[in-house]
């Protein structure tokens, strides 16, 4: 199995940088996440002459395929209803960055791209959390789909859970999901606990660092040196995707934690990530533009010690007794987890039975959906093999429109079992009467269906 982090090193260093503002994409006009939050970036990299820098390689957008769309997420009523061509070209910006790091053109990459997307879910019924479709795991299923990579971590820096990431890799032992974030009791989406370790099948494959607010550069810094490194040193990805979130700065209107620009680029200096891609970050003149601009320079492995914010003077946040405790319990707790995962695998697996099951309520606060859910995941006894998942899906749009869905989920390296038995559940569905649509994802024959039963038609990917 190739390595490309380790031919990495032989490269000559060049950034891949894709910029892609969505000037004709905002929830509102006055929203948080709208094209200012890249407008005032683009102004300060120019000012700085970074796109002038031979470290830095500058690459146009595409769109995303609406297989590319599939191939991640079960989309109700259909792909093309809840995807925008702004969706399509942020999430194909990522894939073109992709292409370059794989083909061995640059030695990492940075995708400053919206619309965001680590809240958007497998099933994705609509806009929560400013997401429709998650750009990061299109990218990865693109990747191990046309590259053969078996082995990714991605590193969740967004002040909010990834919990649309985490839920989409939950039961992949070979993705391994590490979110730190505010503590979920103090802000939105009310999750990432350090109790989300992974399905039956890949117990401690999912690490949440849940840290209180205010925390500094400083906490953040240790929570990469004494937890994240050492799980990545363990884990040997094959690539390491930076979730890149900015809304941990302290300047920040929706977050209350206290990161810095200078924090951020040491933060990408220590984590090293193959490629980045924008996530949240909404104080748009105070923070994004150095933010940014610290984040490019230290990915082309060049100085950044002058890049601050104008009010910003080293010392200015520091962690409290209480707050040092407090973080130093949660890496010790998750360090252990972390050790004894195989042996909490096969716990998991023991006490799940033939098939894993799961209720999940997921509101959209962007588009007022409430959804039902229902998740079985087939415990094959083949321990190769990550067995087959099922969904029902129910959600009420308002008062009362609702759209319910069945999806059938082969996922790679499912044995041919497992692939005939969820095929088989997807033909038996189509006459099922209960659900207005039927999704069947065979990520090993590059399969991916989606039926309606009021039309009788079919729609393949």
């Amino acid at each position: 199995m190739r390595n490309y982090r380790e031919e990495n090193k032989d490269r000559a260093r060049k950034m891949g940088l894709i910029f892609f503002p969505a000037f004709d994409w905002a929830i509102t006009p006055t929203h948080p996440e709208r094209e200012e939050r890249l407008l005032y970036t683009r102004d300060q990299i120019f000012e700085e002459g970074l796109m002038d820098l031979p470290e830095v390689e500058e690459y146009k957008p595409r769109l995303a395929d609406y297989k590319d769309i599939a191939r991640v997420h079960f989309c109700i009523p259909s792909a093309e209803s809840l995807v925008t061509e702004a969706h399509l070209i942020a999430a194909g910006s990522t894939l073109v960055l992709a292409d370059a790091y794989m083909k061995g053109e640059i030695t990492n990459a940075f995708a400053l791209v919206r619309p965001p997307g680590h809240h958007s879910m497998r099933v994705a019924h609509g806009n929560r959390g400013f997401c429709n479709v998650n750009n990061e795991a299109i990218m990865v299923e693109y990747i191990r789909r046309k590259y053969g990579i078996r082995r990714i971590a991605i590193i969740d820096t967004d002040v909010h859970h990834g919990d649309g990431t985490q839920e989409i890799f939950y039961h992949d032992p070979d993705v391994l999901f590490i979110s730190f974030h505010q503590d979920g009791r103090t802000l939105y989406p009310g999750s990432g606990f350090v109790d989300e370790q992974g399905g039956p099948k890949a117990m401690g494959r999912t690490i949440n660092i849940p840290l209180p607010p205010e925390t500094p550069d400083e906490g953040i810094h240790y929570v990469l040196e004494e937890l994240v490194l050492p799980i990545l040193k363990d884990f040997r990805p094959q690539l390491v995707v930076n979730s890149a979130g900015q809304d941990n700065h302290y300047t920040d209107p929706l977050a209350n934690m206290r990161f810095s620009a200078q924090g951020y680029a040491k933060l990408n200096e220590m984590l090293a990530p193959d490629i980045a891609v924008l996530e949240g970050g909404y104080a748009i003149e105070t923070a994004l533009p150095y933010v940014n601009c610290g984040i490019i320079l230290a990915m082309a492995g060049l100085d950044y010690s002058n890049v601050r914010e104008p009010d910003y003077h080293p010392g200015r946040f520091s962690m409290s007794r209480t707050m040092e405790a407090n973080i130093q319990g949660t890496v010790e707790y998750l360090q252990g987890i972390w050790e004894a995962r195989e042996e909490l695998t096969a716990k998991a697996v023991e006490r799940a039975g033939p098939f894993f099951r799961r209720r999940k309520d997921i509101f959209y606060d962007t588009d007022g959906i409430r959804e039902r859910q229902t998740e079985s995941v087939k415990m094959c006894p083949d321990k190769s093999c990550p067995g087959y998942m099922t969904i029902d899906t129910d959600a009420v749009r308002g008062y009362g429109h609702s759209e319910s869905g069945f999806g059938v989920f082969v996922p790679l390296f499912a044995c041919k079992r497992c692939r005939e038995e969820g095929r088989e559940e997807y033909e038996a569905h189509k006459t099922d009467s209960r659900y207005n649509h039927i999704f069947f994802q065979d990520k090993n024959a590059d399969d991916f269906r989606l039926y309606s039963t009021r039309m009788h038609n079919e729609r393949i990917y």
